[in-house]
């Protein structure tokens, strides 16, 4: 729920400012209140002119004078309680509001209310939910204190409940050379987890410069962390957010002009790292980028999806959470606000976008929490649409406001910048087990090393994982020039992987986590790719020729020639390597295990080399640079004694011929 702030008197100068009038209208009920004191008219008027000037402890003298002479006068009682809680003097105000409730609790249900906010203060949770239920049965009228009272009677159940089964939750500082005197927050970690990105500041004063440190963990420790140059500057760097395989940063600057001449109070802006270091920081589009306030951005693990804050028209409260998505042109979407439930009519920030493509933790000062702002984390569900949020538990969360949680790859450990004691200094970055009913779902990571199989050479390249269920791209990545990619895989989808260069034959792999993926088996692939040679309009057949590639992704019905539609997306990819290297000529070779008879495998293994052959001609593929052949069982790369070695053998290849 929203942070409670005391502000009693405001509202009962409009509910009882009109005594000594015939007729009182509070909440739907109607009384008279009179009194015969002409001491405790005078008394309460000037306690109210006082208190209307804001000379509260003058206030509360004349109030308290009023109710001696009348102690029926139960206008006086309420602003009495109203004028203790506006002094911080909850056990005061909470012993006037009880008092006036029994002595009639029809003339004003809205002080039930009134008692119940104070009653928070004061951590009676049981008995603030109690009289905020006691105020909802009145039905009342007055929209904002009716949804008031529903938020502060969610957030009271929960914590009563919270507070009597606490979540595991033991957060240390990191040591190393992370944290100093300064201030350092805004984690942000690569999914390896072997880089932290985070938001160093020099004092919290608002002409202090923020720039961005980046530690490497090597040792069994975080290293010192040194500034990312190419990327911090003169003016302020902060809320940032690395991309799985920590090549992509964005983040939010504010109070810029950028190249376009757009001026917005924060904006989001892009940087990559390059062989020479980072690239100048560029701002998003206006697409993104609007006249209003945008940042704390998170990238998700396809590197296309990115959520962040915003004040853009459309936004509910103060703060939503908006999400676009990078087409495959390189255009980015529309931003698209995420649905109520997760953005309410307060202020919802700090998403992190976890690397399982499924789970966005994020903070909420208006969901039932702990007060202030609270951690919440939802799924995403199998049709895509976003469950019911769940609060991350106390004392994870606490009444002050708790925010800016990343969690690592594996689901195991978060990372949360916080002032509380036993720091180094300011805000530090801790860290802390995560409770297992608020972790993301499995993922793995693939880790690639390319090579040119001839020279042996580390080379770029672009590695594309497709899912198989759908033919669409889920994430690509570029290999930089030591050869060296990294991509994130959630479980629950098949992937086909195409790495592909221009001059070279392409490397296909099979990634089936459609049961389950974990952190601590991640793929590592060390990848030679085949040159064709120079200009590939003047390649001969022999600079091309190799080893067999065996395409992966090729699927057939079991024990037939049947080709499944699953392979189109690995055909594509040759096709489209045939067609751009005109002068190359393929043999395709189909393979079986040794089950079954030597004559039925040879009859199959051709069959199926056949249809790839016959599917490539349907493509326009002219036959004179097609053959194939059928090898049967005779040329197995496994042992055909374990089912995962006959699953190797079963395969089909090119190879290229002259």
């Amino acid at each position: 729920m929203s942070q409670v702030s005391i502000m009693l008197r405001y509202c009962f100068l409009i509910v009882f400012g009109v005594l000594f009038a015939t007729t009182v209208q509070a909440q739907g009920y109607t009384t008279i209140r009179t009194t015969d004191s002409d001491g405790a008219k005078e008394a309460y008027k000037d306690g109210k002119m006082h208190s209307e000037r804001g000379e509260t402890a003058i206030a509360l003298g004349y109030f308290e004078t009023a109710l001696k002479k009348d102690p029926d006068l139960i206008d006086a009682r309420l602003a009495l309680a109203d004028t203790w809680a506006s002094m911080g003097d909850y056990f005061k105000a909470e012993k006037f509001f009880e008092e006036a409730l029994a002595q009639d609790t029809l003339y004003a249900p809205v002080a039930f209310y009134f008692l119940a906010q104070v009653e928070w203060e004061l951590d009676k949770y049981a008995e603030c939910a109690t009289h905020c239920a006691a105020y909802l049965r009145s039905k009342p009228v007055n929209a904002k204190n009716r949804g008031g009272a529903e938020r502060l009677l969610a957030s009271a159940r929960f914590v009563d409940d919270a507070m009597k089964h606490p979540v595991p939750f033991e957060p240390k500082v990191i040591e190393g050379g992370v944290n100093t005197a300064e201030e350092e927050y805004f984690p942000s970690l690569t999914a390896d987890g072997q880089t932290l990105i985070f938001t160093r500041r020099a004092d919290m004063s608002m002409t202090s410069d923020e720039n961005f440190y980046r530690s490497e963990f090597k040792d069994g420790a975080w290293q010192t962390a040194v500034p990312m140059d190419g990327v911090n500057t003169s003016q302020n760097e902060g809320a940032q957010s690395i991309s799985p395989d920590g090549s992509w940063l964005v983040f939010t600057a504010c109070n810029r002009i950028n190249d376009e001449g757009f001026k917005g109070s924060c904006d989001l802006y892009w940087s990559q790292e390059k062989s020479t270091g980072w690239t100048k920081p560029q701002p998003f589009s206006a697409v993104i980028n609007s006249e209003h306030w945008e940042g704390q951005p998170s990238i998700g693990a396809d590197n296309k999806t990115l959520i962040f804050t915003s004040r853009r028209p459309g936004t509910r409260g103060m703060h939503d959470l908006w999400m676009t998505v990078r087409q495959a042109g390189g255009k980015w979407t529309k931003p698209e606000r995420l649905p109520d439930g997760i953005n309410t009519g307060g202020s919802e920030y700090y998403p992190f976008f976890h690397p399982d493509g499924q789970t966005l933790y994020f903070s909420s000062d208006s969901l039932p929490g702990m007060g202030g702002d609270d951690i919440f984390m939802v799924h995403k569900q199998a049709d895509g649409t976003w469950g019911t949020p769940v609060n991350l538990g106390y004392p994870i969360n606490t009444k002050a406001h708790d925010h800016m949680l990343v969690v690592s790859l594996d689901g195991r450990t978060a990372y949360l910048a916080s002032n509380r004691p036993g720091g180094k200094g300011g805000h530090d970055i801790y860290t802390f087990d995560l409770p297992d009913a608020v972790r993301p779902r499995p993922v793995t990571y693939v880790r690639a090393l390319v090579k040119d199989a001839i020279t042996g050479n580390t080379i770029s390249a672009k590695l594309d994982f497709v899912d198989l269920a759908t033919g669409q791209s889920y994430v690509s990545v570029n290999a930089r020039a030591n050869g060296q990619a990294l991509a994130c895989l959630p479980a629950g989808k098949n992937y086909a992987l195409s790495v592909s260069k221009k001059n070279y034959l392409f490397y296909s792999e099979n990634f089936n986590l459609t049961e389950t993926a974990s952190f601590d088996a991640p793929f590592q692939l060390n990848i030679n790719l085949q040159p064709i040679g120079g200009d590939s309009s003047t390649t001969t057949p022999a600079q091309a020729e190799g080893k067999p590639i065996v395409l992966r992704n090729i699927f057939f019905e079991v024990g037939a020639a049947t080709l499944l539609s699953a392979s189109n997306q690995e055909l594509e990819q040759l096709i489209g390597l045939m067609r751009d290297n005109p002068r190359v000529r393929v043999q395709i070779n189909g393979h079986t295990d040794n089950q079954g008879n030597d004559a039925d495998n040879q009859k199959l293994s051709e069959a199926r080399a056949k249809a790839v052959y016959d599917a490539l001609i349907a493509k326009g593929i002219p036959a004179e640079r097609l053959r194939y052949k059928g090898h049967g069982e005779t040329r197995p790369v496994a042992d055909n004694d374990t089912e995962e070695g006959r699953q190797l053998n079963r395969r089909t290849e090119f190879e290229v011929w002259h």
